[in-house]
């Protein structure tokens, strides 16, 4: 049996769009329905949970109904609620709307899988379309362009998938055989690990960055999106290739293991390795499922009627109804996995245990898989589909914005201009991905560094974005980045003068579920002129102030300026008057702000707090502090001119 190009074609759009659905409803999670560290994590656990859970009974609703209507139905409400998210303005609405595309997406998932016995051609091309699309995007989803482009590709997108949905036949009645369960039940665990490392092209972008630097400091890369086509090519070519017999079916779920074992190691320069191994394996494994249980096939009978519950054997009987159950069952299991390691950023529990266990659980299932009899006749998928995408894979390095380049030719300046920004991952109070809104008003000060805390550099929580790199583009600054809760979040500094001896010191965490660190970096102003500038983001423990971590930075930074001119600056969580905050001014550190008391910074829509300072040595005179308004992040930022010492 040949696949139908119309059935494979529409099942990987159905995954692109709901992907796309994910990217957004992810992020919802923390940035509406709860706010990170004041919402408890285990409410907004339930939350997410709870709608995958109750797709579980998706099954049994198809199979009263019948696969088609219910597929036709939820694809229809599925791409209006993607088209929807484009032009939503935010908050509830949006919430609200990529949840009933979610659900909307997980019962498609289900009405499918009662029809489709072999999957895997278009989980597959799904996954990697939507990786090379990303990547060449910059890693921007379409929802948050809201221009013409992103209309016009949505829209295209949406009436090829609804149009392919209603086609009698596909893809809710094309299955004919048993089997396929196995290949459905990982379609939760591949999205999962294709999303946080196989086929994350912010991630493969970052791992390039660990190693430009070579010292566990990250900073601006050359082709960072070169490992892109070559993971999506790998990942294809091994998912829609037949898999070698005897042992070498193992270097599959060896790949896979290896390649989370290596992301789960938290260590910068490990993880392009680990996307290129994540690729190949989960592609393989994917193969490796993509089989019948037994040579059984409908094409007569009572049961080959097209339409009403009994459809057909694959659409409504048994056999269709356990690959329901299976693929709500996976994508549980994408849920879970998603919940259990990113709210430990929150709870403060080991999360590198989560994607190894995802990944052995691919590599059982995908053994598991084996078929009883035989595999189905005729050829796997040909390559020419891969070929596309890799192509279209090729396009994001080619159309990378080039790596902006420091300059100190012009000699030491008289003044800097400094801003320090808590950026949330970048997103606005709205909850909607505001790059436009956080360049702006960085912009407007015209800065000559900018440090920034709460960077998200690939968390599949917050969409996969590489934020740093983006706003350093738009910014046209280089970037230096420190590492803090793992190796794609933490701060960042960015730069228009050339920054030398980059050094990140951890901070005790003293409690604190989210890890903390010191980013120092020199400048260098030219004509030996230098500046020492720190960037940080101190995390308190609960109920306390975080002195102890104000001491580690101020310790640290006195000894990294060694008598320079210095500039501390960030997300320090403390206010004028508490003991943390003095353990700066003890440090010999002047508030550049004092002139300006109160300066309020948090939140961002009604500021009470004074939270967010730029210290500085005494040797740099500031002057027009302020906090400009904005609702790109949940803070303020904070922007200061220094005069320097005359030389």
């Amino acid at each position: 049996m040949r696949y139908r190009q119309l059935t494979t074609g529409t099942l990987a759009l159905g995954v692109l769009l709901l992907i796309d659905v994910l990217r957004v409803w992810l992020p919802g999670i923390i940035t509406i329905f709860g706010q990170a560290a004041s919402t408890p994590a285990e409410l907004m656990g339930a939350f997410a949970l709870g709608w995958f859970v109750l797709a579980l009974g998706a099954p049994a609703v198809v199979r009263r109904i019948g696969a088609r209507p219910v597929t036709v139905a939820a694809a229809v409400l599925l791409a209006a609620a993607r088209l929807a998210l484009t032009a939503t303005p935010g908050g509830r609405t949006q919430l609200w709307l990529a949840t009933a595309g979610l659900l909307a997406g997980l019962v498609w998932l289900v009405g499918v899988a009662a029809g489709i016995d072999r999957p895997v051609p278009g989980l597959a091309l799904g996954l990697a379309v939507n990786a090379a699309l990303h990547a060449v995007l910059d890693t921007v989803d379409l929802v948050w362009r809201g221009d013409w482009l992103a209309w016009l590709l949505s829209s295209v997108a949406v009436v090829l998938f609804v149009l392919g949905t209603a086609q009698p036949g596909t893809p809710a009645e094309a299955g004919t055989r048993a089997g396929g369960a196995w290949a459905w039940l990982l379609a939760g665990p591949a999205l999962l690990l294709a999303g946080m490392v196989a086929l994350s092209p912010a991630l493969a972008r970052t791992g390039m960055s660990y190693l430009v630097a070579g010292d566990g400091v990250a900073r601006s890369p050359l082709f960072g999106l070169a490992p892109v086509p070559v993971a999506v090519a790998g990942f294809l070519c091994t998912a829609l290739t037949r898999p070698p017999r005897g042992w070498g079916r193992a270097y599959g779920p060896v790949a896979l293991l290896a390649g989370a074992v290596l992301f789960a190691l938290d260590r910068g320069d490990l993880l392009l390795p680990a996307v290129l191994l994540a690729a190949v394996g989960l592609g393989a494994c994917l193969a490796l499922a993509d089989v019948a249980s037994g040579p059984e096939s409908v094409t007569s009978g009572p049961e080959s009627v097209t339409s009403g519950p009994e459809s057909v054997t694959g659409s409504a009987g048994g056999t269709g109804a356990r690959r329901g159950y299976a693929v709500a069952a996976g994508m549980v299991v994408f849920a879970l996995g998603a919940i259990g390691y990113y709210s430990a950023y929150d709870l403060g529990y080991p999360n590198a245990a989560v994607p190894v266990v995802v990944a052995a659980l691919v590599a059982v299932v995908a053994f598991a898989a084996r078929p009883v009899a035989h595999r189905l006749p005729g050829p796997f998928p040909p390559l020419r589909a891969a070929a596309a995408v890799t192509a279209l894979a090729l396009l994001a390095p080619v159309l990378a914005d080039e790596v902006p380049v420091a300059s100190n030719r012009e000699g030491p300046p008289e003044r800097l201009t400094v801003v320090a920004y808590n950026i949330r991952m970048g997103f606005g109070l709205d909850g909607r991905f505001d790059l436009p809104g956080l360049t702006e008003v960085v912009d407007r000060q015209r800065p000559d560094v900018v440090l920034l805390s709460e960077v998200d550099r690939a968390w599949l929580l917050n969409g996969g974005h590489d934020t740093l790199d983006l706003l350093a583009g738009r910014l046209g600054m280089p970037y230096v980045f420190g590492p803090a809760a793992d190796p794609v979040w933490g701060d960042a500094v960015l730069s228009r003068w050339p920054m030398r001896d980059p050094r990140s010191l951890p901070l005790p965490a003293v409690g604190a579920p989210t890890g903390a660190q010191a980013l120092a970096v020199t400048l260098d102003l030219g004509d030996g002129v230098r500046t020492a500038v720190v960037s940080t983001h101190l995390q308190p423990p609960p109920g306390q102030g975080p002195v102890v971590q104000a001491r580690a930075v101020a310790d640290f930074a006195t000894r990294y300026a060694a008598g320079r001119p210095l500039v501390v600056a960030g997300d320090l969580n403390t206010e004028p008057g508490d003991e943390a905050y003095a353990e700066f001014t003890d440090a010999g550190l002047a508030d550049a702000f004092a002139a300006a008391r109160p300066l309020a910074t948090s939140p961002a829509d009604d500021p009470r707090q004074q939270i967010d300072h730029i210290f500085v040595s005494p040797g740099l005179a500031p002057s027009n502090p302020v906090a400009p308004r904005s609702t790109a992040s949940d803070h303020l930022p904070v922007a200061v001119t220094l005069t320097l010492p005359p030389r």
